[in-house]
């Protein structure tokens, strides 16, 4: 596996969680990672994304709650979730933008009960 996201779970509304995201050496990108997420019946969105310059960006919906973050050695990438509410309920994945290529993890699931 290329990219392995973990970390998802049942949590209760504003609880938190943190996933994490291992990446292969061949697809791990200094330049640009990102998180994204898709709920039941609805497109995948832009979480967070991270630049080689370590620059963080955020999905207003998120903005002040989750928080990106990576180990460059380790080749990890991290998003911190707090102030869980059930519209965080979704499968969510890691994606490394790499030689004009976008790659994709499997996704983990977190699931915010009310």
């Amino acid at each position: 596996v290329q990219l392995q996201a973990s970390g998802g779970g049942l949590v209760q509304a504003g609880g938190s969680l943190r996933l994490s995201c291992t990446a292969s050496p061949g697809i791990w990108s200094v330049t640009y990672m990102a998180w994204y997420r898709q709920a039941s019946g609805k497109d995948r969105e832009l979480v967070a994304s991270i630049t080689g310059g370590g620059i963080p960006r955020y999905a207003d919906s998120v903005k002040g709650r989750f928080s990106i973050s990576r180990d460059i050695r380790a080749h990890q990438l991290f998003l911190q979730l707090n102030s869980l509410n059930s519209e965080d309920t979704a499968v969510y994945f890691c994606m490394s933008r790499r030689g004009g290529a976008e790659h994709w993890g499997q996704g983990t699931l977190v699931t915010v009960s009310s």
